[in-house]
């Protein structure tokens, strides 16, 4: 028991480098939601569901973290800071990683029955902040969802939803078989800026200003009379 305690909270290490020692990981909100999820969850399998749902509601309160006692939770789940909802009829696999203000939701049935109506995450996914994944469809192992993304459709395996609705792109190799990457989308391209889409701005501004003082040029020839306006200024 305390070998698995003690690799749960180094595999959180490996994921967050704001920890120093796993002393700090054991003061995590997520930590707690997940050890208080494993409490209700063996009520809630004994069909103690008042029990498990009173446990859930005080881990709720303690920790920001709402997950129902029916939802079933692989090896080393790590919610980083919380705020998160998981829905009864969730599965999450090993090493899925969710941040702040995510939602595992449901759709409400039509004909009364409940079912299957939350998501499946596979092993090995990463869900960014704010993202909404809702239904009863499956992220495939090693996708990534993106900040903010609203997923009701499937995700294949390897692929990286943004957007709203979300798309999916096609995630190259070499990110694909990276370990892990951290809020579930590359940070380097929307971090830095393109050489490209500068040159190409100044292109066209420049572009821009030659038609503006083609045409005040065309106006004062048809109308000498009229004074030359500043640039800038209007009639």
């Amino acid at each position: 028991m305390l070998e698995r305690l003690i690799a749960y909270l180094d595999s959180i290490k490996e994921r967050d480098p704001a920890p120093r020692t796993r002393w700090e990981v054991l003061l995590y909100p997520g930590v707690w939601a997940l050890g208080y999820h494993r409490v209700a969850h063996w009520l809630f399998e004994a069909d103690l569901f008042f029990l498990a749902r009173l446990v859930n509601h005080f881990s709720r309160m303690v920790t920001g973290i709402d997950i129902h006692p029916g939802a079933r939770i692989g090896r080393n789940f790590f919610i980083d800071h919380g705020f998160t909802v998981i829905g009864e009829t969730a599965h999450i696999g090993d090493n899925v990683t969710i941040y702040q203000c995510v939602t595992l939701g449901g759709t409400n049935p039509t004909n009364g029955v409940g079912g299957k109506r939350h998501p499946t995450i596979e092993d090995d996914v990463i869900i960014g902040s704010g993202a909404q994944v809702i239904g009863p469809i499956t992220v495939g192992r090693r996708a990534r969802i993106g900040a903010n993304a609203v997923v009701t459709d499937e995700v294949p395996e390897g692929a990286t939803m943004i957007g709203l609705k979300a798309r999916s792109t096609l995630m190259p190799a070499e990110e694909w078989m990276r370990e892990f990457m951290p809020y579930g989308t590359p940070c380097d391209d929307p971090c830095e800026p393109s050489r490209d889409g500068v040159e190409r701005l100044e292109s066209e501004l420049a572009a821009l200003r030659a038609e503006i003082a083609d045409l005040r040029a065309a106006q004062q020839a048809a109308d000498p009379q009229q004074p030359a306006q500043r640039s800038g200024t209007a009639d």
